[in-house]
């Protein structure tokens, strides 16, 4: 290569800054013309080998794993056994086949209908090493299991970290396309933004037999590296026809959260930090009006947050505050109107959100002067704004939400209803690259890809460059 074409990463995309900043703010939006081919939206059957029980008397399935702390030094690691309690013990070390640690867990299990569920173990590994491979077991004898997984890097603002976004993921063969799309792209742990088996499409006891196959169907993938898990409102449940009136029984029950390392007293919505990033999960079918536990909560956590030391600051809901599509038009309008100064104010990078089965990008927007009088009624555009992202296009037996809003919104950067999952690399604390994966692309091709400055850092850049200049104006720089 010739002298003065070569450039490390960090001078290109100084060089790039300006491009980046046009990008990012978006010009016109774009409605992709692609055209899907025409897989049909049913549910594997039970029968299938991504469902296949393991052998042997009481081994462990459905295994999954998601963080166990506020900080990423422990995992909490969950199974299901069929026959009996017990064991609840996870052998663990750093070597493969050499098990130095032990960890007890609890073991509960409940009631659906005439379902019985297994019983269902939660076990927290804590006080892990960052940056380590663990090998773990559970089970016993013959009928025993071993996995691994990998800890995240330390806290701090330049660690990087592939975060994996999927949503309304289902168990259909476009729900298996997309977990096989997914775990070819290097994520490291995925946010998921709620709507998980769709097992309440079923009736009766088929309800709790399709929970228990959706999480077979995950474990490929969730049993050697964190779920970060949201509930959407197909985790609800709430059947009064057969007696089940206790929302979000079944989830609640199989999938754990560490809601109480960062001082929430609900599962629904807790808050971690992993690598580079603060992540706050919110409940969007839980009472989030002022003076709720989650307001009072979220008002309390958006104060923790040290650009400082994680940077990027992303929020999880199952309901988008804004979106373009038909479906599920202005639903998020009651969280948006009591959250939305909030995250302007914080500068809130990015919010993920499911619940509409397509894929869209929106640009940095607003609505936070409207009220019943003032006749602001439109969402401008506003740098300090979160970036809006709807990924609840995981494959589910529900279809694709492809009736978008026609004429395209000013806001709306990019839409397609399309199955397909994300992917946000954090580079370094002030950029990061989003992709947007269609399935019926080869790995390597992004349907959508944008680079985005942090809101924190690079607003300080800013600043600093400005008043360097301001300096040097008047003679002050000192060489």
């Amino acid at each position: 290569m010739a002298p003065g074409l070569q450039f490390t990463l960090f001078e290109l995309l100084f060089k790039l800054f300006p491009i980046l900043a046009i990008v990012e703010r978006g010009s016109a939006g774009v409605t992709s013309t692609f055209t899907r081919s025409k897989w049909q939206s049913f549910d594997i059957p039970l029968d299938n080998k991504v469902f296949e029980i393991p052998k042997g008397y009481n081994a462990p399935q459905q295994v999954h794993i998601t963080q166990g702390d506020y900080d990423g030094k422990a995992v909490i690691i969950s199974w299901v056994t069929p026959d009996k309690p017990r064991p609840s013990r996870v052998q663990y070390g750093t070597s493969e086949k050499k098990y130095d640690f032990i960890a007890d867990g609890t073991v509960t299990n409940y009631t659906f209908y005439n379902y019985k569920s297994g019983y269902i173990h939660h076990c927290l590994v804590d006080d892990l090493e960052y940056e380590t491979k663990y090998y773990y077991k559970i089970g016993e004898g013959d009928s025993s299991r071993e996995f691994w997984f990998q800890t995240p890097p330390m806290i701090g603002p330049d660690s990087p970290f592939t975060f994996g976004i999927i949503g309304d993921l289902g168990q259909t063969y476009n729900s298996l396309s997309t977990l096989d799309h997914y775990m070819q792209s290097g994520g490291q742990t995925v946010l998921f933004l709620g709507d998980l088996s769709y097992a309440d499409r079923y009736q009766f006891n088929d309800v709790g037999i399709r929970w228990d196959s959706w999480g077979r169907f995950i474990e490929r993938s969730a049993a050697y590296q964190p779920w970060i898990w949201s509930a959407g409102n197909h985790e609800i449940e709430y059947m009064p026809d057969v007696g089940e009136v206790m929302p979000f029984k079944s989830y609640l029950h199989r999938f754990s959260t560490p809601h109480l390392a960062s001082r929430s007293n609900n599962p629904l919505w807790y808050a971690i930090r992993r690598a580079s990033a603060h992540i706050i999960v919110l409940s969007s079918y839980s009472p989030h009006v002022k003076y709720t536990p989650q307001w009072l909560w979220l008002r309390d956590e958006l104060k923790k947050v040290d650009r400082k030391k994680t940077p990027w600051l992303i929020i999880l809901m199952h309901v988008p505050i804004y979106n373009s599509n038909q479906a599920h038009f202005m639903e998020g309008e009651s969280m948006r109107a009591v959250f939305e100064r909030w995250f302007v104010h914080h500068r809130v990078d990015f919010i993920f959100a499911g619940h509409v089965h397509a894929y869209e990008r929106l640009y940095r927007i607003s609505n936070i002067r409207y009220n019943v009088s003032s006749g602001n009624r439109y969402p401008v555009p506003d740098r300090s704004a979160p970036v809006y992202i709807t990924v609840g296009d995981g494959g589910n037996q529900e279809g694709l939400a492809g009736r978008f809003r026609d004429p395209q919104p000013e806001y709306s950067a990019f839409r397609e209803a399309s199955y397909g999952h994300s992917t946000l690399e954090l580079k370094n604390r002030t950029h990061a690259f989003l992709n947007w994966h269609r399935n019926e692309d080869g790995e390597e091709v992004h349907a959508d890809s944008v680079i985005f400055l942090n809101r924190h850092w690079a607003s300080n850049l800013r600043r600093r460059r400005l008043k360097k200049n301001q300096h040097k104006a008047r003679g002050e720089i000192n060489f």
